[in-house]
């Protein structure tokens, strides 16, 4: 007798769904769908998920203890509360926090927690896996675009933070996570679906809760989506400006052959619910002898003449083979003064977490080259 061994592959079991980044109404959807609940029962369902997911941070359904067991189950069977791979975390002198996230093979971001910033600290997050801007002073500009994060994965960097903090439940008063900025890897606006998506849930007074107030998005300039941003987010804009007149801030900021300074300063003053109270914010690299000479500080007053506005001046962090040197203290200071006695507020940034490389425009490049470089070692030794 012969007995036949079946060589075809056993059926994979199936995946289950993440949850991170859906909205309440999707939320409310697929537990309709998927569990057979009636529209009332799906609705209270995803506001309980919501609040444990985003308010408790629970990593099991298990947890959710005002649901019951047998339903519990079928959840856990079909969706998943984990959390991606951070590849890398390194915490700074400063105490600057900066987490190398895998969301999958050759798919990695970085996002940087920033003690003292904002009301308490801030999380600055991506938004793309790499950069198509070019910008000739960030480091970061100079990896080619993989591809945009999704919603999930924007969501999955204050998720990882506020685990390695021990931010949960999100309503403690003594958190250290306050502000959320879009400053990472990437141009928020050419991903303006997810990031709208992902502020929506930041914002939820029942999940992570950080008001949209101190939530800001920067952009190097994508004109035709400024005003979307804000009437889809009503995210406090900031602006990469960095050169007074359009020669310079083409060498600088590519992106301005395409949107020129008069269109970007044209969106600026349409941008929705902005006032004295609700400001732009413009960036503004130092780098020595190519934009930091009094008649640019002068000029810069003239241009954002009519904007509510304030100027952070970042010292530029330099990198290898970089064009550029940062200005000197002395110099940044003089320009600073020019622009306060004109009436508006410019702090100087102080450069945070330069020990593992996650100043501004700094962020994955050295991780990227450790990594290759171990593989070069690793090839060199097979």
């Amino acid at each position: 007798m012969t007995t036949l061994i079946s060589t075809l592959p056993e059926a994979a079991a199936p995946q289950r769904r993440r949850l991170f980044g859906l909205s309440r109404a999707a939320l409310q959807s697929l537990f309709a769908a998927d569990l057979g609940l009636a529209p009332k029962a799906a609705k209270m369902r995803a506001s309980q998920v919501w609040q444990w997911i985003y308010s408790h941070g629970v990593r099991e359904f298990d947890q959710m203890t005002n649901i019951g067991k047998a339903l519990r189950a079928q959840m856990d069977a079909l969706y998943d509360l984990s959390r991606p791979e951070v590849a890398e975390r390194q915490v700074s002198q400063d105490g600057t926090r900066k987490y190398l996230i895998r969301f999958a093979p050759g798919i990695e971001a970085e996002a940087v927690f920033i003690p003292g910033v904002g009301r308490a600290g801030a999380l600055c997050v991506s938004s793309q896996v790499g950069c198509t801007l070019n910008c000739t002073f960030c480091h970061t500009g100079t990896q080619a675009l993989v591809r945009n994060l999704t919603a999930e994965e924007i969501i999955a960097q204050i998720i990882v933070c506020k685990d390695d903090l021990g931010e949960w439940p999100s309503s403690r008063d003594d958190r250290q996570l306050s502000n959320i900025v879009f400053m990472g890897m990437g141009e928020p606006l050419y991903n303006l679906d997810a990031v709208a998506q992902a502020i929506d849930i930041i914002a939820d007074g029942e999940g992570i809760s950080i008001s949209r107030r101190r939530i800001t998005v920067s952009t190097s300039g994508v004109v035709s989506q400024m005003r979307a941003l804000g009437e889809r987010t009503e995210a406090m804009l900031a602006i990469s400006l960095h050169a007074t007149h359009d020669a310079l801030r083409n060498e600088l900021v590519p992106i301005n052959k395409k949107w020129p300074l008069d269109a970007l300063l044209a969106a600026c003053r349409d941008y929705p619910g902005t006032s004295n109270a609700k400001r732009i914010t413009f960036e503004y690299v130092m780098l020595k002898g190519i934009n930091d000479s009094d008649a640019e500080a002068r000029e810069l007053v003239r241009l954002l003449r009519g904007i509510p506005a304030k100027i952070n001046l970042i010292p530029f962090n330099p990198w290898p083979d970089s064009p550029y040197e940062c200005s000197s203290w002395d110099r940044i200071e003089r320009f600073a003064d020019i622009v306060n006695q004109a009436g508006y507020a410019s702090p100087i940034r102080t450069p945070r977490g330069r020990d593992i490389s996650a100043a501004c425009g700094q962020l994955k490049s050295e991780s990227v080259k450790e990594r290759a470089s171990a593989r070069r070692r690793t090839e060199t030794v097979s």
